[in-house]
């Protein structure tokens, strides 16, 4: 039987990469996401007895991250809020998108926190609905309702802003980047259909 020493190692080398992703995407510094991910292994090594077993230790430690990112946003409360407003007062000014931007990107700012977190665990984190259920700590069904809804909100603002693009504009629809959030499919997990 390996020591605990041995299995963190091991759960260390597979996740790392992973949870600094996760953290890097949802805050403005690298080096608090760099924090954020210690902080997470930190508790993993105090929880060692806790963490699941195989595939099931990385949505346990997203979980975590999930959870330390949450304490990271009330300590920057204030700060999070002014960049809210101002991200709000640029979104009044600005024109629709020129030829390359993502609507896609540009539609999910339009989304609540929480459908737009919902559709990163699928498009960006690659998590199944059993997996993201792990990380929101909620029941797997409520996980598909959330997500069909979700999905069906960033279609609607997609469908928006085509119709409010002025005449003769290019296309506002990038095919691939739309049927990857729309579709939660993922090279990375063939046959995963099903699970999503």
């Amino acid at each position: 039987m390996s020591s605990p020493e041995d299995r963190f190692a091991v759960l260390f080398d597979r996740t790392h990469q992973p949870l600094l992703a996760y953290a890097v995407r949802r805050v403005a510094d690298p080096a608090d996401a760099a924090d954020i991910v210690a902080e997470t292994f930190l508790i993993a090594w105090r929880r060692l007895d806790d963490v699941p077993p195989d595939e099931q230790a990385r949505p346990w430690l997203f979980g975590v991250a999930r959870r330390v990112l949450a304490n990271y946003y009330r300590g920057e409360h204030r700060r999070l809020a002014l960049g809210e407003r101002l991200r709000t007062s640029l979104q009044d000014v600005v024109h629709p998108p020129e030829a390359g931007d993502s609507v896609v990107e540009l539609a999910m700012s339009r989304l609540s926190p929480d459908d737009r977190e919902l559709l990163r665990l699928v498009a960006w984190e690659d998590l199944a609905r059993a997996e993201i259920a792990m990380v929101l700590q909620v029941p797997r069904a409520t996980v598909r309702v959330r997500l069909h809804r979700a999905r069906r909100r960033l279609l609607a603002q997609m469908q928006t802003m085509e119709r409010d693009s002025p005449p003769g504009s290019a296309p506002l629809r990038p095919a691939a980047e739309t049927r990857h959030v729309m579709s939660g499919w993922a090279a990375a997990h063939p046959g995963a259909e099903e699970d999503r």
